[in-house]
């Protein structure tokens, strides 16, 4: 391969050059070959693996119940569900009419959608008020860019309908003939404009009900629990505005509930003859308030739940007689029960353990008086409750099956709070198998995401057993960036503020040292996407602490992306990094960008991932990364690139393929324990 002219990238009166830019050439035969010549040096170093990653497989799968099936959901008539067969890698979505014991009814088979394909992703299905169609949006190539199918649940045909080029995301009318969808931009894959869609017509004539012209929001459709509403939102980091129409009224005129306004962001549903409003006006940490539906604009809005400095309002639900509000207090997720008429007392969900995930489910239907509600931690898998919101009984209907002689009282986990240099406190979860040592020689995989606002939940997942199994520890820094500990955490983690995310993992690091739980020569790194440059950035600040890191899909060319308005994302995440066409900005993302700072340093042991199709963090990111680091950084530790040819930013597709991947990073892992760095 002829060598490349470095690429001169010039802003601010400034010049970089970019030896690694030819990368981006993504249907070049020169990168597709280095592509795969770094895909067949990974498999040769990883070769004496071979054995070890599939005894991880089958172990992992071997705990997995092959045919099983998730908790019917009534809506309409019919018990929703879907089901899973051994051997095969996607779901099968089915229903029974009126009770669980009618015959069964088949919706989608995704196996058969996703015959003859290597990739296949389906979202947006949704079900006509007919009930007798079926909507729903396949992609088969992992670029996010889907195709609309409608199908006759009576005959099980699909319809002529077929409309290319969309987002996935789509929404039924009350007529049961028309759909509103989304399309994005083709260049930036931006979700920017709203279509109707009337069964049976040509979709080239669609009628094209909403554009959002500002580059830095995007739009989504939906529809309000009361299913009175259909409601069209755009969304920036910052702001948001609100459409809605009423669903019998698909040709009707879309209203505006409450005009965007810069730092102001609202979200909006409706149940009886109200609408209800999260808002973050006047309040960081958002409060409820409620507005009637023949106005709903800001001037008739009357709070409902009042802000509270130490208690971030994540989500309400609605139902006729009750309000279920989703807090998030002390970095942890509560539910609390409120009723309309008051005639009872209001009352939270009490859950026991130190580190714990919980959310509301699957709640359909306004007019019942039970919660479905799912809850899990780091040792117990995940559970799907009904809860009686008057009598406050609650009744465990499914815990996810684990195989082979699984107890959760083996594991141990633990909630530790960390000293960052400006003396926040950052929340650490962790896992650990009863009777692994803390004397400083213990290996522990420590995670962390830290943007978007995006809390990461410590929930359970059946393969990290075999990690622990193995003596390993998993930990997961709560860095800020997220909203573990409120609306303040986030806005303390973007912008001119991002380096704290950094700071708060390798304090989250130099804790768990301190306290014993592991050492730098048996600690390791872990974060994919936004936490892919988490972890890009640490390595560069701290190589010394860690002995090995895994970076999925990694973000790491951080201004150079951020400087191109033609590739997806940029625009409208101005907000969440900064425009890098302010020198201000543009200078403080500099440095801290992962590719822009590789130095002459001996890196710790890495495995960066990546997918030629990912449309959210394109390819050539990790590949130039790694390509630097090859020419710049010192010592002889290991340094793998594998890039999934068939795939985008979530990987390969399918219930097995999965599992795959995760041994693979597994037998990195216990293979770098045996090693040394120099």
């Amino acid at each position: 391969m002829a060598p490349r002219r470095p690429h001169e990238l010039v802003a601010h009166g400034e010049a970089r050059l970019d030896d690694y830019y030819w990368l981006r050439e993504r249907s070049s035969p020169d990168v597709l070959a280095y592509l795969q010549a770094e895909n067949e040096y990974t498999s040769a170093m990883m070769a004496e693996t071979a054995s070890l990653r599939s005894e991880l497989y089958q172990e992992i799968v071997g705990r997995i119940k092959q045919d099983d099936s998730s908790v019917p959901v009534f809506t309409r008539g019919y018990y929703y569900y879907r089901r899973v067969e051994k051997g095969r890698q996607y779901a099968v979505h089915c229903r029974r009419r009126g009770s669980l014991e009618a015959p069964e009814e088949l919706v989608l088979d995704v196996n058969a959608v996703a015959a003859g394909h290597e990739y296949c992703a389906v979202r947006g299905l949704g079900v006509s008020s007919s009930a007798m169609l079926l909507a729903f949006a396949v992609d088969t190539v992992g670029r996010r860019k889907y195709t609309i199918r409608i199908k006759d649940l009576a005959t099980g045909d699909l319809l002529p309908d077929r409309i290319p080029e969309v987002t996935g995301n789509l929404v039924w009318a009350a007529d049961g003939r028309t759909i509103f969808y989304t399309r994005q931009d083709p260049k930036t894959l931006r979700s920017s404009r709203v279509f109707r869609h009337t069964l049976g017509t040509d979709p080239a004539d669609d009628t094209l009900i909403f554009e959002e012209t500002d580059e830095t929001f995007r739009v989504m459709v939906g529809r309000s629990k009361s299913r009175r509403f259909l409601l069209i939102a755009s969304r920036q980091t910052v702001s948001t505005e609100y459409r809605y129409l009423d669903s019998s009224d698909p040709l009707g005129e879309w209203r505006i509930v409450a005009p965007r306004e810069r730092n102001h962001e609202y979200e909006v549903d409706h149940i009886g003859d109200r609408f209800i409003i999260s808002t973050n006006r006047e309040a960081t940490n958002f409060r409820l308030m409620q507005a009637p539906e023949s106005d709903p604009g800001v001037a008739r809005w009357q709070e409902l739940v009042p802000h509270r400095d130490n208690v971030y309002l994540q989500d309400a639900e609605l139902f006729d007689e009750y309000l279920v509000l989703t807090e998030r207090r002390h970095g942890l997720s509560h539910i609390r029960i409120i009723p309309w008429d008051g005639r009872h007392a209001e009352h939270e969900i009490a859950f026991d353990e130190p580190a714990y995930v919980v959310r509301v489910g699957d709640n359909p239907e306004p007019d019942v008086t039970t919660l479905r509600f799912v809850y899990t931690s780091l040792r117990t898998p995940w559970s799907v409750y009904d809860y009686d919101m008057y009598s406050r009984e609650r009744t465990l209907l499914k815990r996810t099956t684990v195989l082979g002689g699984f107890d959760p009282h083996d594991y141990v986990t633990e909630r530790l709070m960390a000293p960052a240099p400006d003396s926040a406190l950052v929340p650490i979860s962790l896992v650990r198998r009863t009777g692994t040592q803390l004397d400083g020689e213990s290996p522990l995989m420590l995670y962390g995401y830290g943007a978007y606002g995006l809390s990461t939940e410590p929930w359970f997942r059946s393969e990290r057993l075999s990690l622990l199994d193995r003596g390993f520890i998993f930990a997961i820094a709560h860095v800020r960036g997220g909203q573990e500990m409120g609306r303040q955490w986030y806005e303390n983690g973007r912008l001119l503020k991002k380096q704290s995310t950094f700071s708060d993992f390798i304090a989250c690091a130099e804790h768990l040292i301190a306290r014993g739980y592991t050492s730098p020569s048996r600690l390791y790194a872990g974060g994919g996407s936004a936490g892919g440059l988490l972890v890009g950035a640490v390595a560069n600040l701290r190589p010394d602490l860690f002995h090995g890191i895994i970076a999925a899909v990694p973000w790491v060319d951080v201004v150079t992306t951020m400087l191109d308005s033609s590739i997806p994302l940029t625009t409208i995440e101005y907000d969440e990094w900064g425009n890098p066409n302010d020198p201000v900005y543009y200078r403080y993302m500099l440095s801290y960008s992962p590719y822009d700072n590789v130095r002459a340093v001996a890196y710790p042991h890495m495995l960066v991932t990546t997918g030629l199709h990912d449309s959210q963090v394109q390819y050539w990111e990790p590949a130039k990364w790694v390509a630097k680091m090859r020419a710049i950084g010192t010592g002889d530790s290991l340094l793998l690139l594998k890039t999934e040819m068939g795939a985008g930013h979530g990987g390969p597709s399918g219930r097995y393929r999965h599992y795959e991947e995760t041994a693979f990073e597994y037998a990195f892992l216990l293979m770098a324990l045996e090693m040394e760095r120099t």
